[in-house]
């Protein structure tokens, strides 16, 4: 049996996803007919049912079939598609679009710091984000809301970071965007970037950004402190 991906899904399926969550698929499970989904999109009811089957198989969404219709809700990752779907609406009709990440500063593993270290990765850096990043990333835990928001980021342009190779090993490529630290306290620092290896779903729970100087140092942090990460389009 073929297994349909979230990257397959098109437009018909979307606008599909779209009419469940406006009958309420985002807060619970709905019941619907394909009937009543056939006459709402203007289609034959083995159409409507073959786009529920596909949303299905890509697992964005879950349902229960009943004698008189069917239960259905979307799952986490239904939510996420309809995210990016509304992130690149804004970027139409909207000067600046921005992505607001909440969650908590924590300790990493200190790899960063000897990632970022690296001169193939540092001359990018220099050219390409317009500074040398302190040695060391901010790493953040996110939010439960703020995961599922989290990818919204694929409708902004990113800043490749390229992946480059020495005699011993091969290092991968990353993508930066341009972010904004808030504090609880209030306190701003605009001028960093989160990164993240060039590869989907890794790590979602966990934010990294660097910058020029030691954040933590700069806006007086620690652990468990609440911060707000803003991410646009600003390079």
């Amino acid at each position: 049996m073929s297994v349909v991906t979230e990257s397959a899904i098109g437009h018909d399926e979307l606008a599909v996803l779209k009419l469940l969550a406006l009958e309420g698929g985002l807060e619970g499970d709905v019941k619907i007919s394909c009937s009543h989904l056939a006459d709402r999109l203007g289609a034959s009811n083995q159409t409507a049912s073959r786009r529920l089957q596909r949303l299905e198989s890509a697992s964005l969404l879950e349902r229960d079939t009943v004698s008189d219709g069917q239960w259905i809700s979307i799952t986490d990752a239904g939510e996420r598609t309809l995210h990016a779907e509304y992130e690149d609406y804004r970027r139409i009709f909207e000067q600046k679009s921005t992505i607001e990440l909440d969650g908590t500063v924590t300790s990493g593993m200190g790899e960063g710091r000897h990632y970022i270290s690296l001169s193939g990765y540092q001359r990018q850096f220099e050219d390409r984000l317009g500074y040398e990043p302190f040695p060391g990333t901010l790493n953040v835990d996110l939010r439960e809301d703020s995961i599922r928001r989290r990818s919204a980021m694929a409708s902004l342009e990113p800043i490749p970071i390229d992946g480059w190779e020495t005699d011993e090993r091969t290092y991968g490529p990353a993508v930066c965007y341009a972010a904004t630290i808030e504090t609880a306290d209030g306190d701003v620092y605009e001028d960093a970037h989160t990164i993240a290896p060039e590869r989907t779903h890794h790590d979602d729970d966990q934010l990294e950004v660097i910058a020029p100087e030691k954040l933590r140092e700069d806006l007086d942090l620690a652990d468990g402190d609440h911060v707000t990460v803003s991410v646009g389009d600003r390079k």
